[in-house]
């Protein structure tokens, strides 16, 4: 049952079931609703529905064109997976309505917005599926996730023509220079902080923490912590939302790991710990070393050891490999601390409450529904197996030597040879989305070889 009066008008919030979705949409009188699912990349594909239609899609689900599942994040045709392609002939996938998932969309009032998943044969290439699938065998092994998304990204005062009439070169970030928590920057631009902090508070994506980060124009927000899928929605629609917020005003928001040599990349980091099916947290033992629990230890031992064969899908562009660099607050290895910025897996201590570990490899540009399926299976399969972590770092982990079994991929396609092979991502993602996924990232890497940068016409049209 839902959670209010029958005289009361609904909120999209209370919306628990396909009778309460039918219900707001007619109390509100709406003849259109926006749906959308996630793809692959993390790109939000939707479309608005008729009213009728939407009814009729609350039980059997609508047709989407599946090319959204066989295509990149250019709209370019893959010419490597098996799912989809010239072969099947492009039909339609269905897509699964989750009443759940009724948000505002402030901007845009009356309008509703509803997530779906992809259901059918391409329920097993689904990220939003993929998550669920993992936390349900979490949750058969007596373990809930709960966890919190933090995005660094950047804000040009730029358009989407102005972007490529330049060339992507030249472009002019919100505010110039490092000024890293400056109260003078977030006073400034209130306006746009505002906007960011009541419209997805709105949208019950509620924001922790908001600042200037240090960079030109970048600006950090923490989405509250939530349970595992609950948070990964927030996660996917805050990027996409944050980036239609900045363009309605005639800026750009992006998530790249790393826009310019010049300046830090963009993390996507992932607060995580695990809670017993009583909702009682299982991370932390005033009893043992830096409060870690056994299940903690072996957790963070789980994604210690995975993390090289699970790279590609925390680092899922060409561009994450160059955020991926020494000195630049990001891991270059598999390693783990206390409290230290430094290392791939960072343990944050304290009470039962917050004892956690931070996942501090990602960068923004990760979909976060297969960042965290990798992230917890990871953990989960190490309490399975009791992995132990290595020895903790002390002090800066860029000066320190690690074992070559902790080395992260140096590239992509590195990464998706390691994701291939590896035995328990098949176990625990199935054959048909490792397949998938890997063919994803050969593809892209591909793509990348075809094209001549900027640094290799500086570098050898004249002098070789």
């Amino acid at each position: 049952m839902s959670d209010h009066h029958q005289g009361d008008a609904m909120e999209p919030r209370q919306v628990r079931s396909a009778a309460d979705a039918r219900r707001i949409v007619e109390e509100r009188g709406l003849d259109h609703v926006k749906v959308g699912a996630f793809d692959i990349d993390g790109i939000l594909r939707g479309k608005y529905l008729a009213a009728k239609k939407f009814d009729s899609a609350l039980d059997g689900g609508f047709g989407f064109c599946d090319v959204v599942l066989g295509w990149d994040s250019k709209d370019q045709l893959y010419d490597n997976v098996r799912y989809t392609g010239w072969h099947t002939g492009y039909p339609d996938a269905n897509v699964r309505l989750l009443p759940e998932t009724c948000r505002p969309l402030p901007w845009e009032e009356p309008v509703l917005f509803f997530l779906g998943e992809f259901a059918g044969e391409a329920e097993s290439i689904c990220p939003r599926g993929l998550l669920r699938r993992v936390l349900e065998r979490g949750r058969r092994m007596g373990y809930e996730l709960f966890c919190g998304f933090e995005y660094e990204f950047f804000v040009f005062d730029e358009t989407p023509e102005s972007v490529r009439a330049k060339g992507y070169r030249d472009l002019k970030p919100i505010a110039p220079d490092y000024f890293g928590y400056s109260v003078i920057r977030n006073s400034v631009w209130s306006d746009l902080y505002r906007e960011f902090l009541d419209s997805f508070q709105k949208m019950d994506i509620p924001i922790e923490g908001l600042h200037e980060e240090t960079g030109p124009g970048v600006i950090e927000a923490a989405i509250c912590a939530d349970d595992g899928l609950a948070a990964a929605d927030k996660a996917a629609l805050f990027k996409t939302f944050a980036k239609v917020i900045a363009q309605r005003r005639g800026l750009m928001a992006t998530f790249m790991a790393k826009w310019s040599k010049d300046w830090p990349g963009a993390g996507g980091h992932v607060h995580m710990s695990l809670k017993d099916t009583q909702g009682r947290p299982v991370f932390h033992d005033a009893s043992k070393p830096d409060g870690m629990s056994d299940v903690m230890r072996w957790f963070v031992g789980g994604q210690q050891r995975l993390l090289p064969e699970l790279l590609a899908m925390v680092s899922p562009t060409i561009n994450s490999f160059t955020r991926l660099i020494p000195g630049f607050w990001a891991p270059t290895d598999a390693t783990w601390s206390v409290d230290n910025r430094t290392v791939a897996l960072r343990v944050i201590g304290g009470s039962p409450k917050s004892q956690r570990v931070e996942y501090r490899v990602a960068a923004a540009d990760a979909n976060p529904y297969v960042i965290l399926s990798a992230a917890v299976a990871a953990g989960l399969w190490g309490i399975e197996n009791r992995i132990e972590p290595g020895p903790k770092v002390t002090g800066n982990a860029y000066d320190q030597k690690f074992p070559a079994r902790l080395a992260l991929p140096r590239t992509l396609w590195e990464a998706a040879q390691r994701l291939k092979a590896s035995k328990m991502a098949r176990d625990w993602f199935g054959d048909a989305f490792v397949d998938h996924y890997a063919a994803t990232r050969e593809w892209e890497e591909r793509e990348f070889r075809r094209h001549i940068t900027d640094w290799e016409m500086a570098r050898y049209f004249e002098i070789i």
